[in-house]
């Protein structure tokens, strides 16, 4: 199996649907125009019996991440409804059924990867090792 296959763009895209960005400032700030930043689900590869993820942050033309206090959101994004990352690991198993099964989920500390580019890793554990190339 390899992760072309398995997770790729459109795939995580349908696990964590771009519009998610809108609906989530929508609920947060009740203007979804009011966001300074889109976010993306993106595999980061396999690491022994982890595969990693992340909410990569993108800034918005004229917005500012660093001013946006990006670093509390892995708290945030662990109990919002919308970001809803129960749904986003369930959806991860569907991929993953037939080669192992997810023990427990993390959210990561954010990191700045550039001025307009945050992440926030997202780690699933699995009860098994799989051979993702």
């Amino acid at each position: 199996m390899s992760k072309q296959q398995i997770f790729n763009t459109q795939l995580l895209n349908e696990i964590f649907p771009l519009d998610r960005t809108d609906l989530f400032f929508d609920a947060l700030l009740g203007d979804a125009s009011e966001g300074a930043y889109d976010i993306k689900l993106i595999f980061q590869g396999l690491d022994k019996n982890k595969l990693n993820f992340a909410f990569e942050l993108h800034a918005r033309p004229g917005k500012c991440l660093a001013c946006n206090l990006t670093y509390g959101l892995p708290h945030v994004f662990e109990r919002h409804p919308v970001i809803n990352i129960k749904k986003v690991v369930e959806q991860i198993q569907k991929q993953i059924k037939d080669h192992a099964n997810i023990t427990k989920w993390s959210l990561g500390r954010t990191i700045q990867k550039t001025r307009d580019i945050h992440l926030i890793p997202l780690t699933v554990d699995l009860d098994n090792p799989i051979n993702i190339n």
